[in-house]
C-alpha cells in the first residue's frame, strides 16, 4: 500500500476547552511509565518517533488559541443515531508546544499538529471535561476527570447499572514511543485526548461445563452490556470508557483531513483514526467451529448457551484470528505511515488495539473491571493476557 496517500503531517486536531471545576475523588494513580532513552540513530531503527523533539522539550507558558477563530465548533454533523450532535462551546482552548519553536516542530514532529503533542488543557463546561497534559522530557502526563467531551448515553440502563461520576486520574506514558515489534497483551492501551480511556476488553464470559472459557466482546448481540452510541458503557466505579470507536470522540478532535488524532497509547506512540477506514484490520472470523456444552453466561441471568459446532461470528474474542497480510495493519491494529508508527482504531475488530507493540508499563490498570451486570472479580474478570491468536 501507499503510505503517502494519508500524511500525517495532515493532522490538525482541534476540541473545545474549559472553564469549570468539579470536586476532586479520591486519587488512584494510573501510572504507565517509560523513560526513553536516546539511543544512536543507527541502534534504534526507523521505527523510534520524535527522540530529538522529546530531548528538547523544555517547560513554556501556553498561548491561548480561539477554537471559533479557526473551526466551526457549532457545526452541526449527520449521523444515524437518534442523538443531537449539535456542537456550541463558548470556550478557549490552551494548548503549548512543549517548547519548541514552529520550525523544530517541523522537522522533528512532522506528521502531527503541535496542539495536543505538547502541553494542553481541555475542558468543556457544558460536559464538564477537565484534561490537563504536560510534557517534560521523555515523560507525557495527563490528569483527567475521565468525563467526555461529547453527548452520552443515558447510564445507568438496563445493561449497565452503573451512573457516570467524576474521577481523579493521573497517567503517565512515554513522549514518544519505542518500538520493539513483540506484541504485549494491554488491558487499557491507550487514552483519549479527552482524558477517557480506551478498553476494549471485557470481563463477560461463557464458561462450559466441558472445560471451555470464551470471552464475550462487547460489542456483539448476544449479552446486552448497555453500550451507548460512543461504543462505550460505565464501570462500577462509575469511570465511563470506550470499547469501539466513538464517532462523537472523533468529531470533537476533527479536521477536514482523514486521519484524525485521538489519543496516545500507553507505549507513547499516537492513536488515529482514519474517517475513511483507508487503513484495514488484519482479523478474520476462524474457520473452525466451536466447541462447549452448557455454557454459562456470566451475570445474574444465569443464562446457559450450547456452543459445540456453532459457527464463530465474532460474539467471542477467540472468534477472531489474526490473517498476517490480509489487511493493512499488525496484530496491534498498528501500521508505519510517513516513517512513524502508529495505532488506528478501526470499525472492524480489534476495534482498539489489544496489545502494543512499544514498551510500556503493563501494570497499568483499569478501574475494577468493564461495569457490565456483574460485577467482576479478580483476575477471572480480565481478559486473557498474551498475543492475538494467529490465523
Amino acid at each position: 500500500m501507499d503510505d503517502s496517500r494519508l500524511a500525517l503531517s495532515t493532522l490538525l486536531p482541534s476540541g473545545p476547552t474549559i472553564d469549570g471545576m468539579h470536586q476532586n475523588r479520591p486519587t488512584r494513580r494510573l501510572a504507565a511509565l517509560l523513560l526513553a532513552m536516546a539511543l544512536p540513530a543507527a541502534a534504534c531503527g526507523d521505527t523510534d518517533t520524535g527522540t530529538d523533539a522529546a530531548a528538547a522539550a523544555t517547560s513554556t507558558t501556553a498561548p491561548t488559541v480561539d477554537v471559533d477563530a479557526e473551526h466551526d465548533t457549532s457545526a452541526d454533523h449527520d449521523h444515524d443515531d437518534g442523538v443531537d450532535h449539535d456542537h456550541d462551546h463558548d470556550d478557549d482552548v490552551e494548548v503549548g508546544a512543549a517548547g519548541t519553536d514552529e520550525a523544530e516542530l517541523d522537522t522533528a514532529l512532522e506528521f502531527a499538529n503541535a496542539v495536543y503533542l505538547g502541553d494542553y488543557e481541555l475542558a468543556d463546561a457544558d460536559f464538564g471535561t477537565m484534561v490537563t497534559v504536560t510534557v517534560d522530557g521523555d515523560t507525557r502526563t495527563m490528569t483527567s476527570n475521565s468525563l467526555p467531551n461529547h453527548e452520552t448515553g443515558d447510564f445507568p440502563n438496563s445493561g449497565n447499572p452503573n451512573e457516570i461520576s467524576e474521577q481523579d486520574l493521573v497517567f503517565e506514558f512515554p513522549s514518544t514511543g519505542t518500538h520493539t515489534g513483540d506484541a504485549t497483551f494491554a488491558q487499557t492501551p491507550g487514552v483519549a485526548l479527552n482524558g477517557v480511556t480506551f478498553e476494549p476488553g471485557t470481563a463477560e464470559t461463557a464458561t462450559c461445563t466441558s472445560g471451555e472459557t470464551y470471552r464475550i466482546e462487547a460489542i456483539q448481540e448476544l449479552v446486552d452490556l448497555g453500550l451507548d452510541v460512543n461504543n462505550a458503557h460505565v464501570q462500577p466505579g462509575g469511570q465511563y470508557h470506550y470499547h469501539g470507536v466513538s464517532e462523537l470522540l472523533v468529531d470533537a478532535f476533527d479536521s477536514d483531513e482523514d486521519l484524525a488524532l485521538v489519543g496516545f497509547a500507553a507505549d507513547g506512540f499516537l492513536m488515529v483514526y482514519s474517517k475513511s477506514g483507508a487503513y484495514e484490520s488484519s482479523y478474520e472470523l476462524a474457520a473452525d467451529a466451536r466447541t462447549g456444552t452448557d455454557c454459562l453466561l456470566s451475570g445474574p441471568d444465569g443464562t446457559v448457551v450450547q456452543l459445540d459446532g456453532t459457527a464463530p461470528d465474532g460474539t467471542y474474542t477467540s472468534d477472531f484470528v489474526f490473517a498476517e497480510g490480509s489487511g493493512d495493519l499488525d496484530e496491534c491494529n498498528g501500521v508505519e505511515i510517513d516513517g512513524q508508527y502508529v495505532y488506528v482504531l478501526t470499525d472492524e475488530y480489534p476495534y482498539i488495539s489489544r496489545c502494543l507493540m512499544g514498551e510500556f508499563d503493563s501494570s497499568m490498570p483499569a478501574d475494577g473491571g468493564v461495569g457490565g451486570a456483574g460485577q467482576p472479580g479478580a483476575g477471572a474478570g480480565r481478559p486473557v493476557p498474551g498475543p492475538p491468536p494467529a490465523g
